[in-house]
């Protein structure tokens, strides 16, 4: 059965409309029991009959940010507070009696009724107190769509994204006329499916959040500059990020192995060397050479024959005078985690009378004349703790040896043969052992620090990127130059940015947890069950989000930065994605195509 209504054009010398209502109506409504059919499309009406327990803020966002067309109206009437009172007074009233009455029968009492006269209780001193109020709410949603069959799955879709708040919609059948006029903005609730609300869960109920980032504020300047992260699933829109804007320049990005990190990254990378941004990067398993070679980047074999670094070099160029005395201070930091943990005070003390002692033999002092003559090297060192008198200085020799002539000495047993410089420098650890691999990722920050940290060049912006952070973040004198770093980088223009899949690394010590706070931007893709409750308190995660992360695909997660959360998939053109992707496969198709 059918119900046709249709709405006369008027004729040429009919009276032309008078309402803003009677111009813009459809020019046909063909009512069904399922559907309706307004002019050239179809519309349904779907009734919110079933809330659950217990709501946290935007509660309506999974309906809110539906992909397709939805028309949501919420519909309140205040209750007045003497109806109020007596309604929920009655309602308990029925809940005791169900009580009593189950106890009299010895039955055992029901979870439901306990749960809801507990609720109620709840409710009823809130509002004795004045903290709350009642409502009298209506929910209702009208899906659009062009054609029956798209309505049918556009309606499966909105109720399963109510399911996933544990909210129950049912069709408004026969009434689909009524639920139409009621989502549309006349205020008149035409179905009169209501429910009672208090003003902490309707308050929560209105989009108060965005699934996109926010956009500058009515009468602020538009914002410069970024770069595009990706595209926004939840809602379609276009993720454009700007670091640099931000009020620190640095970034943390967490994510189990394979979840697209790497890829995310090399992605920032490229697109923030189109706008001269020079980066230094820390690469650890050799992902980033492919793409060095294609822009033209230097890079840097660490643990390659002939390849050498000396911890003792000066800044080239620098007249400070203090450089010496914090070059000092970084071998300090270097001797710690050569040794695996920070030595006694008679060690250090003994060290610090060795660094002052190879300086001077070498004929480098405090006058900034003297630094440009040849740095001392290792051995040197080594050298005049052996002229120490002080046991200590004994001690520490034996605990050197291995670096100093040993299986670990090829790093340092010469002087630096390489002072890369450019817009993109990669320092690769693919060839140190493991035990060398902290000890390099500390040389290799230290090398692009003194850059970062060379006078006259705050001018240019500086991205270092540290890929598999928790090489060095385990070691406590690691984890504090990174963190050092990190608060000292935005006041030379520089950001860091720090990629790691070992969480617990990061989250399980202060140093780690300082870390992420001073990074402004942060991303988190893809999650492993075992590490997600740490995750979830360190960001403050709501349910929602945790299970995205659980659930994410390769590349998708959440960017946050301070209040701004927004879901993010990374996007790459076909020469970028040929450039970042680290799959065998792909990457075997690539090189049979070089050889072709």
């Amino acid at each position: 059965m059918k119900v046709l209504t249709r709405f006369r054009t008027p004729a040429n010398g009919d009276r032309q409309p008078s309402s803003l209502a009677a111009t813009v109506a459809p020019a046909s409504i063909e009512v069904t029991p399922r559907m309706l059919r307004v002019g050239d499309g179809y519309a349904a009406t779907l009734v919110v009959t079933g809330y659950p327990a217990e709501v946290g803020p935007a509660w309506l966002e999974p309906l809110l940010s539906w992909a397709g067309r939805l028309d949501l109206a919420l519909h309140i009437e205040p209750l007045p507070a003497p109806v109020a009172a007596a309604r929920l007074r009655n309602q308990r009233a029925r809940f005791e009696s169900s009580r009593r009455s189950d106890a009299e029968r010895g039955k055992l009492s029901d979870p439901h009724v306990d749960a809801a006269a507990d609720d109620a209780e709840d409710l009823a001193q809130r509002l004795a107190r004045g903290a709350a109020k009642l409502f009298r709410v209506g929910l209702y949603l009208t899906v659009h769509a062009r054609t029956e069959d798209e309505l049918l799955d556009a309606c499966a879709q909105v109720r399963a994204a109510a399911a996933s708040t544990l909210i129950e919609v049912q069709p408004a059948t026969w009434r689909h006329l009524a639920g139409w006029t009621t989502t549309l903005p006349l205020a008149t609730d035409s179905l009169q499916m209501l429910r009672t609300m208090d003003t902490a869960a309707l308050a929560a109920a209105f989009p108060l959040a965005s699934a996109d980032l926010a956009a500058p504020l009515p009468g602020d300047p538009s914002a410069e500059g970024g770069i595009l992260y990706g595209i926004n699933p939840d809602s379609g829109g276009i993720v454009w990020w700007d670091r640099w804007a931000q009020e620190n320049h640095n970034s943390v990005v967490l994510a189990r192995s394979g979840a697209g990190k790497s890829y995310f990254v090399k992605l920032e990378i490229l697109r923030n060397l189109y706008q001269q941004v020079q980066v230094a990067v820390i690469d650890p398993e050799d992902e980033y050479l492919r793409l060095a070679d294609a822009v033209g980047g230097a890079v840097v074999r660490l643990g390659l024959a002939g390849v050498k670094i000396n911890p003792f070099d000066l800044p080239a160029g620098d007249t400070r005078p203090d450089v010496l005395t914090r070059r000092a201070l970084f071998l300090h930091t270097l001797i710690a985690v050569l040794l695996g943990e920070q030595p006694p005070p008679a060690e250090r003390a003994a060290l610090d009378r060795a660094i002052l002692a190879v300086y001077r033999t070498a004929g480098i002092t405090s006058d900034p004349a003297t630094h440009h003559r040849p740095a001392p090297l290792l051995r040197d060192f080594a050298n005049c703790l052996r002229a120490d008198t002080d046991p200590a200085a004994a001690q520490v020799t034996a605990r050197l040896a291995p670096w100093v002539h040993g299986s670990f000495s090829d790093l340092f047993d010469g002087p630096t043969t390489t002072r890369p410089d450019g817009h993109l420098v990669v320092w690769s650890l693919r060839h140190l052992p493991d035990e060398l691999r902290p000890v390099g990722t500390l040389l290799a920050l230290d090398a692009i620090w003194r850059q970062v940290d060379a006078p006259g060049r705050l001018a240019t912006r500086r991205l270092v990127v540290v890929d598999e952070a928790w090489l060095l973040m385990r070691d406590g004198e690691g984890a504090r130059f990174l963190f050092r770093m990190s608060k000292a980088a935005r006041k030379r223009h520089a950001g860091l940015a720090v990629i790691t899949q070992d969480v617990a690394d990061v989250l399980g010590t202060d140093l780690g947890q300082a870390v992420v706070a001073n990074a402004a931007t942060q991303v988190l893709l893809k999650q492993a069950p075992q590490a997600i409750d740490a995750l979830g308190d360190a960001f403050g995660l709501t349910a929602g989000e945790r299970r995205l992360l659980l659930t994410a695909r390769v590349g998708t997660g959440l960017l946050i930065s301070g209040t701004n959360r927004t879901s993010v998939e990374a996007i790459a053109s076909q020469a970028e994605h040929h450039l970042c992707t680290t799959r065998p496969s792909e990457l075997a198709g690539l090189d049979e195509g070089d050889d072709l």
